[in-house]
């Protein structure tokens, strides 16, 4: 006679999840529309349903080693068909926000990024760093002499206080290798979580795991698929593709664009490589200014369409986060204060140009160094979590 399977539901669990997002869930009961709307997921391993049965009965293993949560890109649709108001799309979001908690090192700082109560310890790091660097800068020049004023006279470059090659750049080395090591444990123990759910899904010959990995950037990240097939409203779809696209290649310029000048401004200053020297602020004819200023449009217009898209969502069928605000936010503070320091840096205005330069080197460290921890660590993540259940033969 088989013996009977205790459950053991993780209270504290499930107050977790619905701290993050997920706090309809008790109203599911199991009618299945959900599942059956949804039109990502797939006939032989549908979600959300399971999901919202684990998230009742605190099962935070399963939930937690689910690979589905990362299929989900969240368009609404089972929510707007719940006949309960369950919001089973915001349990799915809210999944994803306690996995970015979870998966990464240092819980401190995925903690500090669930709710507001965690901005003024995620903003106060980067601006006490950076208040630093401009109090020493200001103070003294580089022969030890003290200048005595905070901001430097004669034409307006923010170089003059934040200096390249001795303050930014080591700044942002330290914390590119802090963030791809946090990715690296991260996407570790997200493969080995689903791992023993993934040696289940073999349906054919296993394919080799860098063709998958192409394949995933190749034919649905860069174009965005999984977008045209969710959700019914046609509108609502080209605001949250299009929306995506614009930041997604908003961001690929500018990377390309700080990827590029650090090279060309290090490599530069060997004689072998004199010819791709570069040093700012660079020409606006210059073939990477231009490309940075695509970049710049790409993400004003991105974040208007995602911005608007959250602001008419109606709260009864799906809402919006704190991890989901935060990272609009942050994004926008880049994307503005970024245009500013230029356009105050032209118009000669040194008190404005420095302060918005500032700024934006506070928010450009928020939204990088904390990314294996925010909203926008999916890229990573469902990257990941696709290109792995692929490489295991899942259709």
């Amino acid at each position: 006679m088989a013996q009977p399977l205790r459950i053991e539901p993780d209270v504290q669990f499930i107050r977790e999840l619905q701290a993050v997002g997920g706090d309809s869930l008790k109203k599911c009961y199991q009618c299945a529309t959900c599942s059956v709307a949804c039109p990502i997921s797939p006939a032989d391993n549908p979600y959300p349903r399971k999901e919202m049965i684990w998230a009742q009965w605190g099962l935070k293993d399963r939930l937690l080693s689910d690979a589905d949560v990362w299929l989900c890109h969240n368009c609404g649709q089972c929510s707007d068909l719940c006949p309960r108001g369950a919001k089973p799309a915001d349990l799915m979001s809210a999944m994803r926000n306690m996995a970015y908690q979870k998966l990464a090192p240092c819980p401190s700082i995925g903690k500090w990024m669930s709710s507001s109560k965690g901005l003024l310890i995620l903003t106060a790091i980067p601006a006490v760093i950076f208040a630093v660097i401009w109090a020493i800068m200001a103070a003294i020049d580089f022969g030890g002499n003290f200048k005595g004023s905070i901001f430097p006279q004669g034409e307006v470059v923010p170089g003059k206080i934040f200096y390249g090659d001795y303050t930014i750049d080591p700044v942002f080395i330290l914390v590119t290798i802090f963030v791809v090591s946090a990715f690296f444990t991260g996407v570790k123990n997200l493969i080995k979580s689903i791992g023993p759910v993934g040696s289940t899904m073999m349906l054919g010959k296993k394919k080799n795991l860098l063709v998958c990995l192409l394949e995933v950037i190749t034919l649905e990240i860069l174009p965005h698929a999984k977008f045209s097939q969710c959700g019914d409203n046609t509108e609502e779809k080209k605001f949250r593709k299009y929306g995506h696209m614009c930041l997604l290649f908003g961001f690929i310029a500018l990377a390309v664009v700080t990827g590029c000048f650090f090279l060309g401004h290090w490599l530069g200053r060997i004689e072998a490589f004199r010819p791709i020297y570069m040093e700012v602020p660079l020409s606006f004819a210059n073939p990477f200014k231009i490309l940075a200023q695509l970049g710049m449009v790409l993400l004003l217009v991105g974040l208007t369409l995602l911005t608007v898209r959250r602001k008419n969502q109606d709260p009864a069928k799906q809402t919006s986060s704190w991890y989901d605000w935060y990272l609009l936010g942050v994004i926008w503070v880049v994307a503005l204060t970024g245009m500013f320091t230029q356009f105050f840096r032209l118009a000669d205005w040194a008190v404005l140009t420095y302060i918005i330069y500032y700024l934006h080197l506070v928010s450009v460290f928020m939204l990088l160094a904390y990314l294996p921890w925010s909203k926008l660590g999916h890229l990573v993540y469902r990257t990941a979590a696709i290109t792995y259940i692929r490489y295991m033969g899942r259709k």
